[in-house]
């Protein structure tokens, strides 16, 4: 590129026009093609929407006929009119998008709808059941829906706030694993690695909005076939974070592939905004109740023999060790060039110097003045004696770094040797920060997945889930002193992220809460069964094996209350840096909801608000009690948060807000600027004021603009 301009810029002085002309059309052509990943940005995806009804006005498709097995019309259509017919309703379609107009009409139930991505929507949730056992703290939330248009919900309950998001995206595998506009992306599918790509860069890019700028960090896990150019795509998607990967060994003992090498590890980018770092994790080396570590004074590297650079004459010492071995007295350093046969004699006493078993004079970790110091404190040991070696005693001491473990109470000294030294254990945990190659039993996806999620749902089969314990390990390192953090997983498949951030909570007390966005999407191989019995998406007999209703809702449930979902207490213990049974569960609380598409027209006049109330409450916290209805006292307060629909009530909603200690947010209704200034003015300190638009249609209406 650099050579082009260079040509481009000679033309100008040959022929200015045309030097104009080429730099202009050069401009255009190097917009289209960014430096980094380029690919196919495929046309906006599409979801279908099996359980919503059919409205006028509705982009729709026409399924295949029950039974029949086959794919469905694949071409959109808009609802013109619908109609009773006897017991049923017929649409009255028209083709969408044909040169010439074409239309038919169609039961009703052989329709189903279509949002496209370039659509506009207008969100609703509705709840699906909740468990609590967890006082007034935070809900945990698991929502049904396509994940790109929750994340656009999400966009105004928690613009900036999320403070880490924790994904597990389909790894493009060639297995039917996602769909690309409701299609299988088969593995001979030429484009297959573009479509994943452009359906991995809209998400991204909503989760960049939803992100804390100022401190958070997005945590995605993918194997060898996409690394590469996921590695790019977050390169370009989020230019200002320190983007880091990490690999992970998840199957020890490899998966198996004829001819090539057998696949164990998998790998996890961080991508860290803001002020966000790597925070320091246990050590597993020096845990509560182990002993503190020594180091052996003598330098070891060939650069720290007597003499060199960077061994000064001031770490050449003798070190006076007597019979029973202790150290009478730490002597003093010898010139470089003095033998050491010079050094004063101490009766009864070795005079013990640095010296490798060659006969190689080497250094001392410390000057003796340094060493003294230390000494005094039962900080420096003598330990192997063997006689007639040139180095006749071992010497070691703690490092700064133990020493200060003992000042700071990390660890204690329970004992001391005869010789003086002490004998410290730690604790508490060593702290040490983690390294970006983990080989870890507890990360095994076998047992720490596979086998905790058949001790949950004991019968249910899920491919591939994380292991509870590698996920919870992840976050640690980025929530562990945030402990009211959001977390959110928009491919949240078995729920394994929820179930990671209550085991957080569990060990410091924390409030954290989970976002889980997952769709009811039913395994390829579970719906040929199904369609073969004549079902089809919608039917309840289909959906009740969707992953959200079979897996991710029950194993959420199961793990707060300890129960399968037959009402058996779950068998067996939690691992690692918690231990207890599963029986125990978690006090903790869960509210499970499905995403809805709302019609304008309800939305304008009110109709919706009972499937907009979620929204509101998640927004102020997902915390106590929810507004559901509109107040007919023109105004209501629970305790995380209040809302005023009629102005001319808003003194006492004032005062109620003022008396409700928690609630964090005031939504207003009003259309009417000055009076929305006049009552936020009034509120309580510490209470954010949000208008509410009177026609709804401002708030809760979300433009893709692809």
């Amino acid at each position: 590129m650099s050579r082009l301009t260079d040509l481009i810029a000679q033309a100008k002085t040959k022929d200015p026009q045309l030097g104009a002309d080429l730099d202009k059309e050069f401009k255009v052509l190097s917009s289209r093609l960014p430096f980094g990943l380029n690919f196919e940005r495929h046309r906006p995806e599409a979801v279908e929407l099996p359980q919503r009804p059919v409205r006028k006005g509705d982009k729709v498709r026409v399924l295949p006929k029950r039974g029949s097995g086959k794919k469905g019309d694949q071409l959109l259509w808009q609802v013109k009119a619908t109609r009773k017919v006897g017991d049923g309703k017929m649409a009255d379609l028209e083709l969408l998008g044909a040169a010439n107009t074409e239309a038919q009409s169609v039961v009703v139930n052989d329709l189903v709808i279509v949002a496209e991505f370039r659509d506009t929507i207008y969100p609703g949730l509705v709840s699906t059941g909740k468990v609590q056992r967890g006082g007034d703290r935070p809900f945990h939330t698991v929502i049904n829906g396509e994940n790109y248009h929750v994340l656009k919900a999400l966009t105004y309950t928690h613009r900036g706030k999320v403070d880490a998001i924790y994904i597990d995206p389909p790894y493009n595998s060639r297995a039917k694993d996602w769909k690309y506009n409701n299609d299988y992306v088969e593995a001979d599918d030429l484009y297959r690695h573009s479509k994943w790509l452009a359906m991995m860069e809209r998400r991204l890019l909503l989760a960049k909005d939803l992100l804390n700028a100022a401190n958070s960090a997005l945590i995605v896990t993918i194997d060898e076939k996409e690394y590469l150019r996921l590695g790019l795509l977050l390169e370009q998607v989020f230019p200002e974070a320190v983007i880091e990967m990490v690999t992970t060994v998840v199957n020890p003992r490899g998966r198996h592939r004829p001819g090539r090498f057998s696949r164990s590890e998998e790998y996890i980018f961080t991508v860290m905004l803001g002020k966000a770092t790597v925070g320091q994790e246990a050590d597993p080396n020096f845990g509560g109740g182990s002993r503190v570590p020594w180091r052996t004074l003598r330098r070891s590297d060939a650069t720290s023999a007597r003499g060199t650079l960077k061994g000064g004459p001031a770490q050449f010492y003798p070190i006076y060790v007597n019979a029973e071995g202790v150290i009478e007295e730490i002597g003093t350093a010898l010139p470089h060039g003095v033998p050491r046969e010079t050094a004063p004699f101490r009766k009864g006493c070795t005079a013990v110097f640095p010296m490798r078993d060659s006969g190689l004079e080497m250094n001392w970790g410390l000057i003796a003045p340094a060493l003294r110091k230390i000494h005094s404190r039962g900080y420096v040991r003598v330990g192997r004696h063997t006689p007639g070696e040139p180095q006749q005693w071992e010497i070691s001491y703690l490092t700064t770094g133990k020493i200060k473990d003992i000042d700071t109470g990390r660890a204690i000294i329970v004992d001391r040797e005869p010789n003086g030294s002490v004998i410290a254990e730690y604790v508490v945990d060593k702290r040490k920060t983690p390294t970006s190659t983990w080989m870890r039993p507890s990360h095994n996806a076998e047992t720490g997945g596979t086998l905790t999620l058949t001790q949950l749902l004991p019968d249910r089969r899920f491919p591939f889930p994380k292991s509870l314990y590698a996920v919870e390990d992840t976050l640690r390192l980025f929530v562990a002193a945030k402990q009211e953090a959001v977390v959110l997983d928009f491919f949240a498949g078995s729920g394994t992220t929820a179930h990671a951030v209550m085991r957080l909570n569990k060990q410091d007390g924390g409030s954290r809460q989970c976002i889980s966005v997952t769709n009811n999407e039913v395994a390829a191989k579970e719906q040929d069964a199904l369609l073969k019995r004549s079902l089809r998406p919608g039917d309840a007999e289909w959906e009740q094996w969707g992953i959200c209703d079979y897996i991710t809702k029950p194993r959420v449930e199961a793990a707060i209350t300890g129960k399968t979902p037959s009402g058996e207490l779950i068998e067996g213990e939690y691992n690692f840096t918690d231990e207890f049974p599963m029986a125990d569960g978690f006090k903790e609380n869960a509210e499970f909801f499905t995403l809805t598409y709302e019609s304008p027209i309800a939305v304008n006049h009110n109709v919706a608000f009972a499937r907009i109330a979620p929204l509101l409450w998640l927004r102020a916290g997902s915390r106590g009690k929810r507004i559901d209805n509109l107040p007919a006292e023109g105004w209501a307060v629970v305790c995380a948060y209040g809302l005023l629909v009629d102005v001319d009530t808003a003194t006492p909603f004032i005062k109620a807000v003022s008396k409700a200690k928690d609630a964090g947010v005031a939504y207003i209704v009003t259309d009417d600027d000055r009076r929305f200034q006049a009552i936020a003015r009034r509120l309580p300190q510490g209470v954010e004021p949000v208008r509410l638009y009177e026609s709804y249609l401002t708030n809760f209406s979300f433009a893709n603009g692809e």
